[in-house]
């Protein structure tokens, strides 16, 4: 019994000392090592970006759900889906509002828009270029769950009167007020001055279909911004219609259809001159699009960890040649074939994480870097970390393995020989 625990006693000191032994054979080799880190590091690092971007995506998918809300449809001017050549995009009308509004049953907000696109706002010796200027009625706020920060909404008799006030976006009110309040506080809207009567809070997200934030625009009664800006008052481009029930969205949505083709007279043969979306379609195509990122960075992270993991076994096999000597010597001093397998398992495994470390940096920094030109979205997490290593054992195991297995299949006498010649 005591030479079993002497036995086991052993096995840590063994261990240590083959671990020992595969730290040296690494620097030993210095160049080979860190070319394998290297090529393992490139399909971690694209493994890191992938993770990192699909979570993105997830995130943005819901923040835009959120936002846009289960209970409201938005309708668009034309069919933006197929874009039919000579489509007119002005085909939403005050009688469609009036219509929706008076006999779309679940229907209680109707908000007609239109919008106006780079204006410059002025206050005092401070400019902004919006991107976006909104014209809206009434309960602005209100109809897209946008709570102000301060102030008050736009009333029914600004847009009956055509009443010269706003809404003012988070960014606009820091952009020309800083920390002061912009509420009572008069700007100028392309030379019309115009008083801030509420401002709305930070949501923080892009949307819009443009890289500007939804926080960036100014909200005007749609009356004051179509005489302003000498726009058609007979048109608006979109509205958006708020139901009683969620839960009922997409029949309202069949409803709404239905309607807005008997407002426009349309054949049953004729194709939508409007599009309704929905906060389903924008998950479904965002779920889209996050499935076509995940299959194209997925091939491209997979044939960089491929990639990796040939290198890695070629190598080895190579380090198994070269040193035919040295694991001649140490069987014939009695070194076992499980000991040169752990040994050369080791060094696969040291180099494949030394590679997840380098390479989750390296997809950190691309990630930052194609953050800021706005092509992804990025979200880290731990799991992007857990994964990178859980990549990088499976490389060392799966393709170190045969290097490793044939180093402990050596013949000794074989080995010494062929070391010698």
């Amino acid at each position: 019994m005591t030479a079993v625990w002497r036995s086991l006693g052993r096995i840590p000191r063994l261990l240590w000392r083959v671990q020992a032994m595969a730290v040296m054979a690494l620097l030993a080799h210095k160049a080979r090592s860190l070319f394998v880190v290297a090529a393992v590091a490139m399909g971690i690092a694209a493994l890191t970006v992938i993770i990192a971007s699909v979570d993105g995506a997830r995130r943005k998918a819901l923040e835009i759900v959120d936002f846009f809300g289960p209970d409201a449809v938005l309708v668009l001017g034309g069919d933006i889906e197929n874009r039919p050549v000579g489509q007119r995009t002005n085909t939403l009308t005050w009688a469609d509002a009036r219509a929706i509004a008076r006999s779309l049953p679940g229907a209680y907000a109707v908000l007609p828009m239109r919008s106006v696109r780079a204006v410059t706002l002025k206050y005092g010796n401070k400019n902004h270029e919006a991107p976006t200027v909104v014209g809206a009625t009434e309960n602005y706020a209100q109809t897209w769950n946008w709570p102000l920060a301060e102030g008050r909404d736009i009333s029914e008799d600004d847009v009956k009167y055509g009443a010269k006030v706003a809404l003012i976006g988070d960014v606009p009110a820091r952009e020309l007020f800083g920390d002061a309040s912009p509420v009572g506080r008069t700007i100028f809207v392309k030379n019309l001055p115009v008083q801030i009567i509420g401002r709305l809070s930070y949501r923080g997200f892009t949307g819009g279909g443009s890289d500007a934030s939804v926080d960036d625009r100014l909200i005007m009664p749609i009356s004051t911004l179509t005489q302003r800006f000498n726009l058609n008052r007979s048109y608006f481009r979109g509205l958006r219609v708020r139901f009683i029930d969620p839960e009922l969205i997409d029949a309202y949505r069949d409803n709404l259809r239905t309607l807005l083709r008997h407002e426009h007279k349309l054949d049953p043969s004729e194709p939508d001159d409007f599009t309704i979306i929905s906060a389903s379609e924008v998950l479904k195509f965002l779920t889209a699009f996050t499935g076509g990122l995940v299959a194209f960075l997925g091939v491209t992270a997979g044939v960089a960890i491929l990639v990796g993991g040939f290198v890695l076994a070629n190598l080895m096999f190579l380090g198994v040649s070269e040193r035919r000597m040295e694991i001649g010597l140490r069987k014939a001093v009695g070194a076992s074939s499980t000991a040169i397998l752990v040994q050369f398992l080791s060094e696969a495994v040291y180099l494949t994480l030394a590679g997840a470390v380098l390479g989750v940096g390296l997809g950190v920094g691309l990630g930052a870097f194609l953050s800021r030109l706005g092509l992804l979205e990025l979200r880290l997490s731990p799991k992007i970390f857990v994964l990178s290593l859980v990549a990088a054992l499976a490389i060392a195991l799966l393709f170190g393995l045969r290097p490793a297995r044939k180093a402990a299949t050596l013949d000794p006498i074989e080995a010494l020989r062929g070391g010698g010649d």
